[in-house]
């Protein structure tokens, strides 16, 4: 758990089972303001189930978390307009255009200029040639420009990622990643990050949270781990906690 400055989200003893399974259990983080921070773990370590307690659409079993200052569980609304989701698992209408979605999402984040806000975003994510194109119509790279600009479209003081760049083209993730760079910069934004992708975590976070089994097993920056597992990237990390083979290992 870190120290000092401020957290945007602060989880504490944050618990959630479905039934007989515990998804995640008992965990305890926070997410400086104006972090980046990767959520990492394999399939069903609990990365989701977290997000989604994050957001407030999933109630905790027990424990709790704060966005914002906001209790997710009893004043969820407080924080939601301040933040916002992308994944590229979540579609947007296809029958509406990429303009008609973007009007949708803005209203519904009580954007003050929309017709200006959406100008904007086509502008910096490169948009204009298919804005007035469906949804349903639009590649694998544009759909996730598009999904970019839906979690940009309010500005969001809080950015959560679920895999943003994956299936994507090595050119067209580095482009999502500057990008992404860029708005953290300019709006001193706090981004928390599901990733699969070892060397985006390594050149986007400041810090790590391993999950493995519902569980926290790790955390630092990624240099940091990397030095204290004595490997040579981030990936290589990745794998010992999730086959168990390298936590007892692990360099002074």
């Amino acid at each position: 758990m870190n120290a000092g400055g401020q957290s945007a989200i602060s989880a504490r003893q944050l618990t959630k089972s479905f039934g007989a399974v515990a998804a995640v259990k008992n965990i305890t983080f926070d997410v400086m303001a104006g972090s980046c921070t990767g959520l990492l773990g394999g399939n069903g370590a609990g990365k989701t189930t977290t997000i989604g307690m994050i957001m407030g659409l999933v109630s905790p079993t027990s424990g709790g978390v704060k966005v914002l200052g906001c209790d997710m569980a009893e004043n969820r609304y407080g924080a939601l307009q301040r933040m916002n989701f992308e994944s590229p698992y979540v579609d947007m209408p296809h029958r509406l255009t990429v303009r008609q979605n973007l009007g949708v999402f803005a209203q519904l984040y009580g954007v003050a200029d929309i017709k200006a806000r959406i100008a904007e975003l086509a502008d910096a994510l490169l948009l204009n040639e298919f804005l007035d194109r469906p949804a349903g119509k639009l590649s694998a790279g544009q759909k996730t420009r598009v999904a970019l600009a839906k979690a940009l479209i309010n500005r969001p003081e809080v950015l959560l990622l679920d895999e943003p760049t994956a299936s994507l083209d090595p050119d067209t993730a580095d482009w999502i990643r500057g990008r992404l760079e860029v708005y953290r910069r300019e709006s001193g934004a706090t981004i928390l990050l599901a990733s699969h992708n070892m060397s985006e975590v390594e050149r986007l976070c400041d810090n790590v949270i391993m999950l493995k089994e519902g569980a926290i097993v790790d955390e630092g920056s990624p240099a940091d781990l990397i030095r204290r597992y004595g490997r040579e990237n981030l990936e290589q990390v990745f794998l010992d906690v999730a086959r168990g083979t390298g936590v007892g290992d692990r360099q002074g």
